[in-house]
This record gives C-alpha cells, structure tokens and sequence, in this order.
C-alpha cells in the first residue's frame, strides 16, 4: 500500500521476481480500458514479467463499485492460493483495501443506465407497476417501502440489477471478512515535500507521453461526460476542462498537480491509521531490505 507516486509498481514487479506471488491491482484507475498514460498503468514490459490481475476490466463508460471489487478479488485471491502461491494486492485505493480486510455491507453504487431504463419505464407504465416488480424478489423489502417511493422502488431494483441479491439480502447479511492472514507493506514518504516533486514530476511525464491526445482519443472511441467516475480521475478531468476551453494549459497542470496533491493526502491520512504494518520511506530503502523482512514473515 502507498500514496500516489510513491513506487507501489516497482516494489510489486521486484517482489514477484523474487517471491512466489501473483499480483492483484488495487486501484479504481487501473481498470478501465485505454486509460493508460493518465493511470499510469504499468507498461506491456513490466506486466510480461508481472502480470496484474483486474487491468483493463471494464470500459470509461461503465462504472464498478468497491462490491464489484469484492466480488472479483476474492475469488482471484483463492484462485492464487489453490495454485500454491501468494496473493499479492498492490494498489491506492484505499476504501478498496478497507472493504476487503474487514467487510461490506454497503450496497453497489448507483448504475446510472439502470436508472435511466427505470425511469423510462415508470414514465411509461407508473411507479407502482415497478413496486408490484420488487415485491416478486423481494416481498420484505417491498412491504416497507410505499407504491409511490419512486426513489426507494427504483434503488431497491437497481440494487438487485447490479449485485444479483436483493435489498433485504445485502443490508442482513453483512460480507464476511477476509479469512487469511495479511502482511502489509505500506511506502510511505517522510518528506511531504519530496512527495511533492515526485507528483509534479510525474504529471508533467504524463504530458509528454501524450495525456491529452489519450484524452481526445477516449472521447472519439466512447460516449463520455464529467460526470462518470472514469472521468473523475485526478487528471483527467483537468485535462477535459483545458481541452473545453475552461482551464488554460498552465491552469491545467496546476489544478492537476495540487488535485493530486490532495489524493495524497487523504491517502497518507488513511495509511497512518492503520495497524500491524511494516513501512519503508520510499525513497530511503532497498528492495534487499523488504526481501529480508518479508522472508522471516512468510517463511
């Protein structure tokens, strides 16, 4: 685990050469498709050598939730561990870590599509149409929810939509936490300074690889709006407000800089909460030195 820019991928691609791991990415950036350069998304080079499960899963026009995460890791962890190897979840996302550790039993986000065909179809036929629809698969929830709560009848079928279980399912049977043991390994960076230039740095890398014209591309390839969660990646949407004409270039770079300079901190605020963790300053260690501790962990 680590903030931003800190060198997660490295470490991960370093560890699985030299121990029996399997690398599953823990990012809500890393996911979707064609995103690349904003992402920062390891290059085909290094993930030849270290594949990463959930890359490039899903398309900037779809959205995916922290039970969608759930739903797709543990299974991917079993999977590693039945071959004899280490699950080794490598990412920033840090509600994605938290979820998996101790449990959910938030329910999916909203699935605006979903809600959109509900919406089309309420016009149409009314909501009290769709309420006699939920009480079909979920009677319970249905009984407590009116035939006009349009808000609650459409969450209450988008929920079933979306996970396969109903409302009354998910809010009584909380998701069980994770049955293994956990070793965590945190990169953390003493000087927030340092931290810092590493982010100036690494966005303006971004640039020169092409960001903008990934952004232009995504546009011509997919229906997309700042409104999407895809969009809402810390660069991304800069970029989008300089290509509208909004943001000038240097404005651009700013308010990505200090944008991410903010997911840093919320992410370092996080880490420093947690307990029973190794932590090596990300700039002031070897990869020896992890190899060494880690071994008298697992072995």
């Amino acid at each position: 685990m680590g903030a931003t820019a800190t060198g997660k991928t490295d470490l991960a691609v370093a560890l699985a050469e030299r121990f029996p791991v399997e690398i599953i990415s823990v990012d809500s950036a890393l996911i979707y498709k064609d995103m690349d350069i904003g992402t920062a998304k390891p290059e085909s080079s290094v993930l030849q050598k270290a594949p990463h499960f959930l890359l490039d899963i899903i398309n900037p026009e779809q959205s995916y939730s922290v039970w969608d995460f759930i739903q797709d890791a543990k299974p991917l962890m079993d999977q590693i561990t039945s071959r004899g190897n280490i699950p080794l979840l490598v990412g920033g996302t840090m509600m994605y870590f938290n979820a998996l550790e101790f449990g959910i039993n938030d329910l999916p986000i909203a699935d605006r599509e979903i809600r959109k065909q509900l919406e089309k179809r309420a016009e149409v036929s009314g909501w009290p149409v769709l309420h006699e629809e939920l009480a079909f698969f979920d009677p319970q929830a249905a009984s407590r929810i009116k035939p006009s709560d349009s808000q609650r009848i459409q969450r209450a079928i988008e929920v079933f939509k979306i996970s396969g279980k109903t409302l009354t399912e998910l809010q009584s049977d909380e998701t069980s936490k994770l049955d293994y043991d956990l070793t965590k390994i945190v990169l953390d960076i003493n000087d927030r300074s340092l931290l810092h230039q590493r982010i100036e740095m690494r966005f303006e890398q971004m640039l020169e690889l092409g960001l903008i014209e990934e952004l232009v591309d995504l546009k011509k390839i997919y229906q997309l709006n700042l409104t999407m969660t895809s969009m809402r990646c810390v660069g991304y949407r800069q970029v989008w407000q300089y290509l509208n004409g909004e943001l000038s270039r240097a404005e651009m770079i700013d308010k990505a800089i200090i944008a991410t300079r903010q997911l840093a901190k919320r992410q370092i605020t996080w880490l420093r909460r947690q307990t029973d963790y190794q932590s090596f300053d990300c700039l002031n260690y070897t990869k020896t030195d992890v190899f060494n501790w880690l071994s008298t962990v697992l072995f």
